[in-house]
């Protein structure tokens, strides 16, 4: 599903791209309102059945609400819906985007499939999806930019969500450690076309799967002493994708409040 959002400010704005964007209380929203609220017109993609299959559910007109938020701050928006596990659609996802609001200059992918299991009880089935959405899809959403990329030289900008948790938690981890990987090879693969690359770890964000447990164990690692929040990585993201950020190249950034894990 495709849908669509005119603000007439919007005009002359440069487009991200952002992915995952399945809940308003998620990284990818907040980042995502960031975005807009910094200049940005803003498409994004979501997969509901990816969100009803977790603990959390469906958030009912979450693209919707979404959109109307970006629309407040001025950003023309449109919302794709798209499993990124389908080799197919990040050149779908490309064109609604382009047809819609223009070339891309930023590409923030912040989706995931995510879904808790170890070394003993990880299925054959989970684990190649967790590679197919986590890494495939981002190389691929990588090399459709890469080839449609048609801005000003130290315009472009690719940014790559990650985590660094791994146990109890394996084909997720060990597929945003490929992740890493092939976003920073972007850094310099793409470096002729004037596009940086980096990837951000913002470490636990409680967007609502947090346990009481979890919460305290969290509170009592992190100096700062509170939970990290959307907003802290779309700071991060709007400042990258700012004139002021093009100097920073091919990094590994934690935004977590000093979290050990």
């Amino acid at each position: 599903m495709t849908t669509g959002r005119e603000a007439a400010s919007g005009a002359g704005r440069p487009v991200a791209l952002v992915t995952g964007v399945g809940r308003t209380a998620g990284i990818g929203a907040g980042i995502a309102r960031g975005l807009a609220g910094a200049g940005w017109d803003i498409a994004f993609t979501y997969w509901t059945p990816y969100d009803a299959r977790m603990s959390w559910g469906v958030e009912a007109g979450a693209a919707d609400a979404v959109a109307a938020t970006l629309a407040e701050r001025g950003a023309r928006t449109v919302a794709v819906e798209a499993d990124l596990a389908d080799p197919g659609a990040p050149e779908r996802v490309f064109d609604e985007a382009e047809g819609a609001l223009g070339g891309v200059t930023a590409l923030v992918m912040s989706h995931c499939e995510s879904v808790d299991s170890g070394l003993l009880d990880t299925t054959l089935e989970s684990f190649d999806r967790h590679f197919a959405v986590n890494a495939r899809a981002t190389w691929l959403l990588i090399r459709e930019y890469g080839r449609r990329f048609r801005g000003s030289p130290g315009t472009g900008r690719v940014i790559g969500l990650t985590s660094d948790h791994t146990v109890g938690n394996l084909p997720y981890g060990a597929s945003k450690g490929a992740l890493d990987r092939i976003v920073l090879a972007a850094a310099h693969e793409l470096a002729h076309l004037g596009i940086t690359a980096n990837v951000l770890n913002p470490g636990p964000v409680d967007t609502g799967w947090m346990s009481d447990g979890i919460r305290e164990h969290v509170l009592g690692r992190t100096p700062l002493g509170r939970l990290g929040t959307p907003r802290d990585a779309a700071h991060l993201v709007a400042f990258l994708c700012s004139p002021q950020g093009q100097w920073i190249n091919g990094q590994l950034l934690k935004s977590d409040g000093g979290f050990a894990g």
